[in-house]
């Protein structure tokens, strides 16, 4: 893919600890994602702020 890595723990291939971090940092990320308000449900109707 030739993309940076997010997050970068300097973990070597194969520890269990780096599995274990990166699943509650998916599942905080998902949760982030799925609570998130759209603009219709917070009320947003048009472009301008004020």
């Amino acid at each position: 893919m030739n993309k940076t890595a997010l997050f970068d723990f300097g973990m070597r291939l194969g520890e269990g600890t780096g599995a274990a971090l990166a699943a509650g940092i998916v599942k905080a990320a998902a949760s982030v994602h799925a609570g998130m308000a759209t603009f219709a449900s917070s009320g947003v109707s048009g472009k301008d702020a004020g």
